[in-house]
């Protein structure tokens, strides 16, 4: 039989593009801030209010579903300004809370995306969230309009004109110049076809729609405020809430946290790239830089790359795959796996999502050193170094492999379908090399990848819009304080969104920890105490407080560190059964923002 050949973005490895004192019931919701002093805070608009309040209170038909959750289905109004009119159906599922007697309420999750399926993570809540939360909390979790099994958008009227249309998409980012033409190609076949036969649920897509959704569902579950957990792109969603409608909030934890000024472009940044306003790819390189220094400094024992230069090698192998991707064969496998340049950055960002990537990424540099100078080693480390990507790729190939075949796949189609009706994005696509360029000047390896994403937004291609999107103001007084909860080390949303966020919103806390990975919740004790520790009581961290992540990149990993992601499809929870109260946590299943085609950023 003859071997497949295909490139090691297709098959994975690019990686990337998620008890005690008193307590207060949703149904008694604290009108304080910290729920200790006198609050008094903005009002919902009124125009605000007649949108969602009009619509009658959805009943939900819960039935079981998934061994241990329950679903339902409710058809929303596509237009909030048109309550009678079309609705789109929206997906809902909830995890019962295990102390039915205690109950607080209901704890809306998100897991980011845009595009993630918050019904995945809710089903997955009990691999992840604090048992205090489990016991008090209804878990629940909206896929969002368009998204997984609520209505799904499609751009195009089938898998093969799709397929077409993404042809130059299928990498982590275009490097070469005819890689650049044809990701311009594309991106314009993809705005078009979503501005055309995406319509009308493309322009009814943005995150204020959520929200509204989000704000009728809370009453239909019974809260009278809402709280809320939210990762990723879902702290912009948190944030839309919480300023679209301050007095109705509970308890509102973003974690992980997009400036939402930045993620819209305001003013004169209209015409500028998402990313330089984000600073994702800065996030990106600051923990691999500080990575590769902290290797250095821990010495061979600990990090093989220090036997020289761990920031020069890094470059080294950039620099050799820049000029030529490397091909490896694996006689065991059948298989010939290309590794290009945007595999490798692709892989180091999928790497350090997780706070024990580290590993990942000195091996991944180790093993590529060795392949792109195959005389620099001797014949069985050059075997050793060309089983340990095989199995990377072939691994990632079996969990992730990208495919635009049946059924249709609209994942991309999620993402694109929010970011470009809630942002503004340059206008013409054909800008995108020059100003990607610009952005790995600024913050090497990631700059490109990270400013890629959004080619498709470019709005003489992508035209279509929602005249009722949120554009601000993002600096309301809500009844109950927003906790802001940023990494030091975050290699997708940079650390200085969640200082930014917190100075906008006046009745906020911001909560730093010095973790790695993406997001803080469960890659530190002390961050996941003090979150669970508000939304249950109300407490808040103390100002200025800084936690430490519970796993640091070269020191010895404490015994019950948690260093992956639960999982997030359903089918393979429903074979599960779900965890007892104590038993062990692992990492949010949280998807980060600006994801790439050919490449995944779920861990």
């Amino acid at each position: 039989m003859p071997r497949r050949t295909r490139s090691l973005a297709a098959a994975g490895i690019a990686g990337v593009v998620l008890a005690g004192t008193a307590f207060a019931p949703a149904s008694a919701a604290p009108e304080t801030t910290g729920w200790g002093r006198p609050a008094t805070s903005d009002r919902t608009d009124p125009v605000e209010a007649r949108r969602v309040d009009r619509v009658p209170t959805p009943k939900l038909d819960w039935y079981a579903c998934y061994d241990y959750a329950e679903c339902a289905t409710v058809d929303l109004p596509r237009d909030y300004d048109a309550p009678t009119g079309a609705t789109t159906e929206v997906a809902v599922l909830r995890v019962k809370a295990r102390d039915q007697q205690r109950r607080i309420g209901s704890l809306f999750v998100n897991p980011g995306g845009p595009g993630g399926s918050g019904t995945d993570i809710a089903l997955a809540a009990p691999y992840f969230l604090g048992d205090d939360l489990l016991d008090r909390f209804d878990i629940v979790g909206v896929d969002p309009r368009g998204v997984a099994a609520s209505q799904n958008v499609r751009c195009f009227p089938s898998v093969k004109e799709q397929t077409k249309a993404y042809a130059g998409l299928n990498m982590a980012f275009p490097w070469t110049k005819a890689e650049e033409k044809a990701y311009v190609a594309a991106s314009k076949a993809v705005g078009r076809g979503c501005s055309t036969t995406g319509k009308p649920l493309t322009g009814a897509m943005s995150t204020a729609e959520v929200a509204r959704d989000m704000d009728v569902l809370r009453r239909a579950v019974g809260d009278p405020k809402l709280t809320y957990l939210g990762f990723s792109y879902g702290t912009a969603l948190g944030q839309y809430y919480a300023n679209m409608f301050p007095d109705r909030v509970r308890a509102l934890v973003v974690d992980g946290v997009l400036n939402p000024n930045a993620w819209i472009g305001q003013g004169k940044a209209r015409n500028q790239l998402q990313e330089t306003l984000l600073r994702s790819a800065d996030g990106a390189y600051a923990a691999l830089h500080e990575i590769l220094v902290r290797c250095d400094r821990a010495g061979t024992a600990a990090c093989p790359l220090a036997a020289g230069d761990p920031v020069a090698s890094f470059e080294l192998v950039a620099k050799r795959l820049r000029k030529k991707p490397v091909v490896i064969d694996d006689p065991d496998a059948g298989e010939t796996y290309t590794v290009s340049y945007a595999d490798f950055v692709g892989a180091a960002l999928s790497a350090l999502y997780a706070p024990s990537g580290y590993d990942d990424i000195i091996g991944i540099t180790a093993d590529l050193l060795v392949l792109t100078d195959p005389a620099a080693a001797t014949a069985a480390r050059r075997v050793e170094a060309r089983t340990a990507i095989a199995q990377r790729a072939g691994t990632a190939g079996q969990q992730v492999r990208r495919g635009y075949d049946f059924p249709y796949n609209n994942g991309l189609e999620t993402f694109l379908g929010v970011d470009c009706t809630d942002a503004y994005h340059p206008e013409d696509a054909g800008a995108w090399p020059a100003l990607a360029a610009k952005e790995d000047k600024r913050a090497p390896y990631f700059g490109r990848l990270w400013a890629w994403g959004t080619a498709p937004c470019a709005r003489n291609t992508w035209t279509v819009r929602d005249e009722d999107a949120y554009t601000g103001p993002f600096t309301r007084r809500t009844s109950a304080p927003v906790l802001v909860v940023g990494n030091y080390w975050d290699p997708a949303t940079n650390y200085q969104g969640a200082v930014g966020s917190a100075a906008l919103l006046p009745n906020s806390r911001l909560l730093s920890s010095d973790s790695w990975g993406h997001t803080a919740y469960g890659t530190s004790a002390c961050a996941t105490g003090a979150i669970d520790a508000y939304l249950i009581r109300g407490t808040l961290p103390a100002k200025g407080k800084v936690c430490v992540g519970d796993i640091q990149p070269f020191v010895e990993l404490p015994e019950a560190a948690a260093a992956e992601r639960a999982p997030a499809s359903k089918s393979d929870l429903a074979r599960r059964a779900a965890p007892a109260r104590g038993e062990p946590k692992r990492l949010p299943p949280v998807v980060a923002p600006l994801p790439a085609v050919g490449s995944l950023t779920l861990r």
